[in-house]
Order: structure tokens, then C-alpha cells, then sequence
């Protein structure tokens, strides 16, 4: 299992102050996407760990699930899926001053929520972490790197290149 990657980002100890206001801050732990996986990937993936069906029987039913949790959603229904969890739906709705004049149209929108199962629910005792420089460090040295490129290029090549 690899290590999940974090940076380190310095903000107000009190969550929710205007910068102006800021009187301390303390560091955070920052966690850090290294890639998004598609659902084909994913199946890959899965038919990559000793799986009897293929990536395409795999994504063939990511895509039935999908379309079926819509549909059972779409009828009031909660849908559980074992370990992974339960999808449900949650609406955003405005009040009517009487109940005579509460409609659906009170109801604005319509999102599924995802609760996950204890298998997923915490995961902490199960990590590694690794701390790397945050996305902004990341690009100030690739900045830094390519501004030393173009100073240091002038057709003479001393053998000296960055990371030596």
C-alpha cells in the first residue's frame, strides 16, 4: 500500500476568521490528490487483482450500479452497498407560510449524499503519510528551475545541469 501524500499549510487557529482579523495561526496538515481514477481504470484495476471477470464486465456493472442507484433514488429509495456504504438523498427546500402552500415546488434541489460503510469510515489507522512540498512550493521550484535553464543556456555545456 503506498503512502498518502500531505503538505503543510499555516492557517488561523480559529477556522472561519477573515485574514485581517488573524491574531495566531498554526500549522495543518494539507492532504494532497495524486491522480483522479476513471471508472474504467478502476475496473482495470480490479480485474488486475486476480478478478475471473474482465476490465469491460467490470465497467459494465459500475455503469448498471450508476444507473440503478439512480433509479431507486429516484423512487425514495436508499441503497445500500455493504462495506462501501449507503446512498441516500438529501433536498434543499425553501418554507411556504402555510402547509396548504407547501408544494414540491418548495423543493429546489435534489442531491444523493454518501454515508460510507465501516469499512471506508475511518481509515487513519490504516495510513501512511509522507510529507511533501505543498502545490505552490512544488511550482516555485519548477519556476526557480527553469528560470536557472534559461540563465545558465548559453550554448556552452560545462557539464554542469540541475540535479547534479
Amino acid at each position: 500500500m503506498g503512502q498518502i501524500p500531505y503538505s503543510i499549510a499555516i492557517r488561523s487557529d480559529k477556522p472561519g476568521t477573515k485574514k485581517i482579523n488573524v491574531k495566531s495561526t498554526k500549522a495543518y496538515p494539507v492532504l494532497q490528490r495524486t491522480e483522479t481514477l476513471t471508472e474504467s481504470e478502476l475496473a482495470a484495476h480490479i480485474a488486475a487483482h486476480g478478478s475471473k471477470f474482465t476490465r469491460g464486465d467490470i465497467t459494465a456493472v459500475i455503469v448498471s450500479l450508476v444507473d440503478c442507484a439512480r433509479e431507486m433514488l429516484l423512487e425514495g429509495k436508499v441503497v445500500k452497498l455493504g462495506e462501501l456504504g449507503t446512498l441516500r438523498l438529501s433536498a434543499k427546500t425553501t418554507g411556504a407560510d402555510t402547509a396548504a402552500d407547501c408544494t414540491a415546488d418548495n423543493i429546489k434541489e435534489l442531491n444523493v449524499k454518501f454515508n460510507p460503510g465501516k469499512v471506508l469510515m475511518n481509515l487513519r489507522a490504516d495510513a501512511e503519510f509522507e510529507c511533501v512540498p505543498s502545490r505552490a512550493a512544488q511550482a516555485d521550484a519548477v519556476t526557480a528551475a527553469r528560470s536557472q535553464e534559461t540563465l545558465s543556456d548559453d550554448g556552452d555545456d560545462d557539464g554542469q545541469h540541475l540535479g547534479d
